[in-house]
């Protein structure tokens, strides 16, 4: 019998499986899953497997199996659903496996096709670079297992609507990996909606077996998956994990001389990174985590003279998107094979399950700014038996001059660096928050659900769209204005046939007929930057911007004064404050609130990480002496010549939030992780305002503000009023937050 719901968010505590539970699962199991598993050379299943081998056959409800990376979750969902396949009758696919990359679905195939061979099940891969005879036999002949990603079917769906039925009418279960990479953003509210296109065409619904080593909520993850369906088994597996080894570096930049020097380049924080990786690094695999692709490719480049120059083989091979799939399967496979020593130098390219072994340590650029990516990155090391999983972190610090900000004698990236593996070992993991993508990923399902079967009607299409799971946030009002936004224009995307019904528009036909159509994600956005009608490049903007915002670039402050939020464009001019800090304060890569309380507790603690290196910890001490000497437990701001920063010690979301409100009231502002900048503003002046605050106004009210509302793949097309509701609603939450913030400040102000 299921407990109640609100017993199953109980935190719970398996007891260890016994070496009889160990024998009982593995009688379950199919004999030629039996006998590939003795050839395995296992001692014995691990504990994930029979826990999931028991669930999984004893009873129908889905599974979300939780558990540390290279635990064998593949292998605690495959034996039991294979044995069990191999013996049915439909026909059919059996099993579809879905990952959020190509490079994984190989690995898994390469994982699975012995045991699938010996079971004589067919196992396919399904995506843009897989061979296409086995995807032809699959077509005259649905059996086995398919392993795909989301984007593949969603081609299916649009392109062979008559084969969807046939393929994936009558699976026994979906399997979806990295389960935590679809929990937030397009790409997972897209997967929701086919899961739930995929139920429809079932004779009965299949059940969903997600896998995941990285999960802050696990109630609300078993929750995603289920969807509609009943309140999944969740199997949860420590394991303990490999004994943890740290340290962080910090290096400090050269003083600046003009005009700059070769030797100054050489003595550069980044060349002295790159020194102690090459000695430290060489001879073992590894990964470098380096951020952009443009620190990839400088730290890589560095790193590749530094061999050339000592006279060794160079081990150290850049890993981003934009290079060649071949260079990059080229740097995986040597990492895999382990026969020469190589550390793959990546942006977040090889953060997921990718196949690459066991690596010996971990590195990161920059202090880390996601739990979540920390988890998973750390992931990599440590596997073997015995070892224990390294990271190092290297911090690049400013020198700074007797009139340097104060703000920057906080030496924020070094607390930040504290502060993230605190949070490491409380084992916080950011949880997933309202998603900006919901209408955008409409839309596109909108015009994949008429491009499958036809015309429909608005009923229909709000029946099978907008009323379950995260689409629910979708009223009715809604789903009308966002239908008339896309029957508009010049070129609508929709069109209205004479008994009611909607069908494709000539912008509708266009859109569904490219072949980028299939994927609800794009890559960031880059926003165009012009003054005077000279162009001076282009950035990503992730917060909210309104006029009046103020933007650093190419050295200095830039205040936007119009903004084109079709085209992309800020029109600014150039801001009285001149140039920007030495130090950059600000990340496209947002951070949680509970980092940021971090943050401060890691500059009001006593204690000294022994992890630290000596100027590591001497920095951590310096700026904790500045927290004390500007008395931050007592006051909230901090003078900076003309300018005042406002530490609120939030996270990303609330300082936006809170910028917005103090650019409604005349404040010229920009954010840093912790904080708000009031450019202009002496201390006295902003304390002045600052306490005289009474209260948020409305959520709705702030919202008018705001001008870069369209970030998705598809917002460009949807009604501006529809997103700045829905930005509304996605913020709604922080009203009290934001009223509390300013309560909290009035109260240390006065």
């Amino acid at each position: 019998m299921e407990q109640p719901k609100r017993l199953s968010r109980l935190k719970t505590t398996a007891l260890p499986t016994s070496l009889s539970d160990h024998a009982a699962a593995f009688d379950r199991l199919h004999p030629q899953v039996q006998r590939w598993v003795r050839a395995q050379g296992w001692s014995q299943l691990r504990e994930v497997q029979t826990r999931a081998i028991t669930a999984i056959g004893g009873h129908r409800r889905d599974v979300l199996i939780a558990a540390t990376t290279a635990a064998g979750k593949t292998e605690a969902a495959f034996l039991p659903l294979l044995g069990a396949a191999a013996a049915r009758q439909d026909r059919g696919v059996a099993i579809l496996y879905v990952a959020p990359l190509k490079a994984l679905i190989n690995d898994q195939h390469k994982r699975l096709e012995g045991l699938c061979a010996d079971l004589e099940i067919g196992l396919t891969r399904w995506h843009g670079d897989a061979p296409q005879g086995p995807k032809t036999r699959l077509l005259k002949s649905p059996e086995g297992v398919v392993l795909i990603t989301p984007e593949s079917i969603e081609a299916m769906f649009v392109r062979r609507p008559a084969s969807v039925e046939a393929l994936f009418g009558r699976l026994d279960a979906i399997v979806i990996d990295e389960l935590h990479a679809f929990l937030q953003g397009p790409r997972g509210l897209h997967l929701w909606s086919l899961l739930h296109r995929i139920d429809a065409i079932s004779h009965s619904r299949a059940r969903r077996i997600g896998l995941s080593a990285t999960l802050g909520d696990k109630q609300h993850a078993a929750e995603w998956l289920a969807g509609e369906g009943p309140q999944p088994e969740i199997i949860a597996v420590d394991g303990g994990g490999a004994p943890l080894k740290l340290q962080v570096r910090a290096v400090v930049e050269p003083p600046e001389t003009s005009p700059p020097t070769a030797d100054l380049e050489a003595r550069s924080a980044l060349a002295e990174i790159a020194r102690h990786a090459h000695e430290i690094l060489r001879g073992k695999n590894n990964l470098f985590f380096a951020g952009s692709r443009a620190n990839v490719e400088a730290l890589a480049d560095r790193l590749r003279t530094l061999s050339e120059d000592g006279g060794v083989p160079n081990e150290f091979f850049p890993h981003h998107g934009s290079l060649a799939k071949e260079l990059r399967e080229e740097v995986e496979a040597r990492l895999k094979e382990d026969r020469l020593p190589t550390t793959a130098v990546a942006t977040t390219t090889l953060e997921l399950g990718i196949d690459i072994g066991s690596v010996h340590s971990v590195a990161q650029l920059g202090a880390p700014r996601s739990l979540a990516s920390l988890r998973q990155r750390l992931g990599r090391s440590g596997r073997r038996e015995g070892s224990a999983a390294i990271f190092r972190g290297y911090i690049r610090e400013p020198y700074l001059a007797a009139d340097a900000d104060p703000l920057d004698r906080l030496h924020l990236p070094v607390a930040q660096s504290v502060a993230a593996l605190h949070l490491l070992a409380e084992r916080f993991v950011e949880p997933p928050s309202g998603d900006p993508a919901l209408l955008s990923v409409t839309v596109h399902q909108l015009l994949s659900r008429i491009a499958e079967r036809g015309a429909q009607r608005a009923d229909q299409l709000y029946r099978a769209i907008g009323r379950d799971g995260p689409f629910a946030a979708i009223e009715p009002g809604d789903f009308a204005d966002l239908l008339r936004g896309l029957g508009g224009g010049e070129e609508p995307m929709l069109e209205q046939a004479p008994d009611g019904s909607l069908m494709l528009g000539p912008l509708g036909e266009r859109l569904t007929a490219s072949r980028d159509f299939y994927a609800n994600f794009k890559t960031d956005e880059e926003w165009r930057l012009v003054n005077q009608g000279r162009a001076l490049g282009t950035l990503p903007i992730v917060n909210a911007l309104a006029v009046g915002s103020i933007l650093s670039f190419a050295g200095r402050r830039w205040r936007a004064v119009a903004i084109d939020d079709p085209a992309k464009v800020v029109e600014v001019v150039a801001h009285r404050a001149g140039r920007i800090p030495k130090f950059d304060r600000v990340s496209g890569e947002p951070i949680h609130d509970r980092l940021a309380g971090a943050i401060r507790d890691a500059l009001v603690a006593s204690d000294m990480p022994a992890y630290l290196d000596p100027v590591a910890a001497q920095l951590l001490a310096e700026g904790r002496d500045m927290f004390a000497a500007l008395d931050l437990a007592r006051t909230p701001l901090i003078a900076a010549g003309k300018d005042t920063h406002l530490m609120t010690w939030r996270g990303s979301v609330a300082n936006g939030l809170f910028a917005v409100l103090l650019g409604s009231v005349g404040f010229e502002c920009e954010t840093f992780d912790v904080g708000v900048t009031l450019l202009g503003t002496p201390s006295d002046e902003a304390a002045h305002v600052l306490g005289a605050l009474d209260g948020c106004p409305p959520i709705e009210t702030l919202g008018r503000f705001v001008s870069n509302l369209a970030h998705e793949k598809y917002d460009d097309y949807i009604p501006e009023d529809l997103l700045r509701r829905f930005w509304v609603k996605r913020h709604a939450h922080l009203e009290t937050d934001v009223a509390d913030m300013i309560r909290r400040i009035a109260l240390a102000l006065s």
